[in-house]
């Protein structure tokens, strides 16, 4: 979607680690958000659901870490090969199209 602006910024002088610097960190920061609300919603659902068997475990607070490192993780690396891969592109074929 932002090939034109990859482009430009190729054409401008910035780095590959630049531009994927810039895409990941933006979209980190919306999977990190997503991560904050989702984390206290599922504990409150997870500890009502687990609260009607016979047999209870306590829900430790590094189950919801460790979900939420290995979200970030997934997110970031599919998002770092996209934006190496729209920024090995040359520049002109993604500036002539329209």
């Amino acid at each position: 979607m932002r090939i034109k602006e990859i482009g430009i910024r190729k054409v401008l002088g910035s780095s590959v680690f630049g531009i994927v610097r810039l895409l990941s960190g933006e979209f980190a920061k919306m999977v990190l958000i997503a991560i904050c609300i989702a984390l206290p919603i599922s504990y409150l659902i997870d500890k009502n659901w687990l609260d009607s068997f016979a047999f209870r475990i306590n829900l430790e607070w590094w189950y919801f870490y460790v979900t939420g490192l290995i979200i970030i993780t997934i997110a970031l690396f599919i998002v770092s090969f996209q934006s190496v891969k729209a920024a090995l592109i040359n520049p002109v074929k993604s500036l002539r199209r329209e």
